[in-house]
């Protein structure tokens, strides 16, 4: 394996392990030229998760595309990379789950909104313009009254719960 370093083409395996998941091997590698240490992860080649996209394109599925667009819809806000994470295993365990081994965009997509809704309104919303192609204002003002609206119907519904319990 290429050292990330000096691009050194040989190594020694010091730590080789299980990852989170069971589904790759991570190895704790050292380059025998710069004696610095990387990690590499095994995952098993199988036949690869399809994207379909709007215009009827099919694409292989890839983590970091939708990580990118997450952390560009993130940038500066209060989220973890654990809870960015957590949005892109559970975009790739729908297409793995999915009969076709392929997942139209558009389900990708509800996928991630809904996640970032609950997260982060701000980084919804960003998102939301992106994905849902705002053409100008006033639909990015339609969606942020519908989040205000949203807000505002749990509120009410908490303070009513909250005062039919006395």
């Amino acid at each position: 394996m290429k050292c990330p370093f000096c691009g050194f083409l040989e190594d020694k395996v010091v730590d080789s392990r299980e990852a989170k998941d069971g589904d790759a091997i991570r190895r704790r590698r050292e380059c025998l030229q710069c004696s610095r240490r990387f990690t590499s992860y095994e995952r098993i080649d199988e036949i690869p998760y399809m994207v379909v996209k709007k215009d009827g394109k099919r694409e292989i599925f890839e983590r970091n595309k939708i990580l990118a667009g997450l952390l560009r819809a993130c940038e500066k806000r209060p989220i973890s990379s654990s809870q960015l994470e957590s949005i892109v295993d559970s975009v790739e365990k729908n297409v793995q789950d999915s009969a076709d081994r392929e997942l139209p965009t558009s389900e990708m997509g509800k996928i991630i909104m809904r996640r970032l809704k609950e997260l982060d309104k701000v980084a919804y919303v960003r998102f939301a313009s992106v994905y849902l192609e705002f053409e100008d204002v006033s639909e990015f003002m339609t969606e942020l009254k519908n989040l205000v609206r949203a807000r505002d119907k749990s509120i009410r519904s908490k303070k009513f719960k909250a005062k039919n319990k006395k």
